[in-house]
């Protein structure tokens, strides 16, 4: 049977183009090499029968914030959102935590009571930020270059204090709060949130990640779905097959199929082929579609030269943990936050990076963690804590900058050596924290891209989001949008730009490319 369009991955990227060709009344067919649905947006109990563990991906503060996901209508579909009573915080050894709440009154006052002067110098930021965030995020989100939301930010930033906003943008994170604030807690919950990508604190672009991830959380929080983090996917495949889209899970796509230049279908390892009249639609990393997904006899010799020249972001080393009772902090926050950052200070942050950059496992690794039964209650059984927590390693290890034991193979010697040392940075801050331990699960670089093929060597943000591999030049430069060498082929994937993140930017992208090629088509042919 053929199809108006194919679409090659279930995850959130891929669903989104699915459901935006089918709103247009287009036949889509969605394969999915794993057995189920949602790429790195999927939860299981495989750790302990009575946890739900996100297997990935947890707080979604840009689906919340992304146009494209609010027009779907996801809540129609049964997604339900979540809040912890705090949005995120930092705690530090001397007790003190840096906390983020949704209100920003809030944030502002419990800054202030560390640092006189700082609440109102938060207040500011956020003030500013107002003026600029809607066409500065829909910029972002929409196809480059964005004409409508550039000419809308340009005036905005005026209001913004112009070049003082655009210079503040472009300023590196580990020193962005330098010149707003006095004390060190708005440094960290700054430099925490530029953490979230793969760009190093002392390098433009890190301030930017900063403050979008920063006001985010303040504006819109750092939701989760209801029931574990794969009921946002679900409810877009829910949609879908409302529209009449249909879904394979156990279809692993081998091959685009690409005759007279144009991409025509695709097969699957079984060999059986599905044709699309319209549009074949990747949500696959870059490395993979243009690594033999597509032939290299269709593909540009540029376009092959360029992509050796690409580079992955950091892989990762996530654990998770059944816990008996809650993290048992020293000092009790405020308000009890869903995320958790964990670093003494930015410049343990900033080292942290730089040992990656170098090929060097760090000795006292950056963690991005999760409370999620804080977040969502449903998560496991009352009085218990469903609790993760990731950070990032070299793609290639050249030494260890801690004990020497850990030798960049991610064997599960290597995993157990790693998730001992994320163990023990919480342990500092949460005494007792390994005796409520009830099940440990550690996912490296291999078991990710396992789960998930797109996580190439545990990187998961689809390459690095550094300046040089972004807007125009991503994947490769010249292209910065979805379409591909290849007529017919779009890429939907975080491969493409805006990069990574669960905002279903790259899918809306990638469909709204096939819908203006296929209108082309038939003026063409009228």
């Amino acid at each position: 049977m053929t199809h108006d369009a194919v679409v090659v991955g279930a995850g959130p990227n891929g669903l989104v183009a699915a459901n935006l060709l089918a709103d247009r009344g287009w036949s889509v067919l969605v394969l999915e090499a794993q057995p189920d649905i949602g790429g790195a947006v999927r939860w299981d109990r495989g750790l302990h029968p009575d946890f739900v563990h996100d297997v990935f991906s947890s707080f979604y503060p840009l689906a919340a914030a992304s146009p494209t996901i609010r027009d779907l209508a996801l809540e129609e579909h049964g997604l339900r959102w979540s809040h912890a009573p705090a949005v995120l915080g930092h705690p530090l050894p001397d007790g003190r935590w840096a906390l983020l709440h949704r209100d920003r009154d809030t944030t502002a006052r419990l800054l202030d009571e560390d640092m006189p002067g700082d609440g109102e110098a938060w207040l500011d930021l956020c003030d500013r930020w107002d003026r600029v965030a809607p066409s500065l995020i829909g910029a972002l989100l929409t196809p480059f270059p964005p004409l409508k939301h550039g000419a809308g930010l340009a005036l905005r930033l005026r209001r913004a204090g112009g070049l003082d906003f655009v210079r503040t943008l472009l300023t590196p994170a580990l020193v962005l709060g330098d010149s707003r604030f006095r004390g060190d807690l708005p440094r960290l919950l700054l430099a925490g949130n530029a953490g979230h990508a793969d760009i190093p604190l002392d390098a433009a672009g890190s301030g930017a990640m900063a403050l979008l991830m920063t006001m985010l959380g303040q504006t819109v929080g750092f939701p989760v779905p209801v029931g574990g983090s794969g009921e946002l996917t679900q409810s877009l495949a829910r949609r879908l097959r409302a529209l009449g889209g249909e879904i394979r899970c156990d279809a692993e796509v081998t091959e685009v199929v690409v005759e007279a230049r144009r991409a025509t279908g695709v097969r699957t390892r079984d060999g059986e082929r599905h044709d699309a009249s319209r549009a074949v639609v990747a949500d696959v990393v870059a490395t993979k579609l243009y690594g033999g997904l597509v032939p290299p006899a269709a593909l540009p010799q540029r376009t092959l030269d360029a992509m050796s020249r690409f580079r992955l972001d950091a892989a990762t080393v996530k654990v998770d943990w059944a816990l008996d009772g809650p993290v048992p902090w020293q000092s009790t926050p405020a308000c009890s936050p869903g995320t958790v950052h964990v670093a003494d200070s930015v410049e343990e942050m900033t080292l942290a990076w730089s040992q990656v950059a170098a090929g060097r496992v760090p000795e006292h690794p950056f963690l991005l963690a999760g409370q999620m039964t804080t977040s969502d209650a449903s998560r496991s059984p009352v009085g218990t804590e469903s609790a993760w927590a990731y950070t990032h390693v070299p793609q290639r290890v050249v030494a260890d900058a801690g004990d020497g034991g850990i030798r960049g193979r991610w064997d599960a010697d290597d995993l157990e050596r790693m998730a001992d040392r994320v163990q023990a940075r919480l342990e500092r801050l949460a005494p007792g924290f390994s005796a409520r331990v009830a099940g440990r699960r550690v996912l490296g670089p291999r078991e990710l891209e396992a789960r998930n093929a797109n996580l190439e060597g545990g990187a998961i943000n689809g390459g690095t989001a550094q300046l040089h591999q972004q807007l125009v030049f991503r994947p490769v430069p010249g292209l910065g949008r979805a379409e591909t060498p290849v007529r017919g082929l779009f890429l939907a994937s975080a491969s493409a730009h805006p990069g990574g993140g669960v905002h279903g930017a790259p899918g809306s992208n990638a469909a709204r490319a096939a819908l203006a090629h296929a209108r082309l088509g038939r003026l063409r042919r009228s």
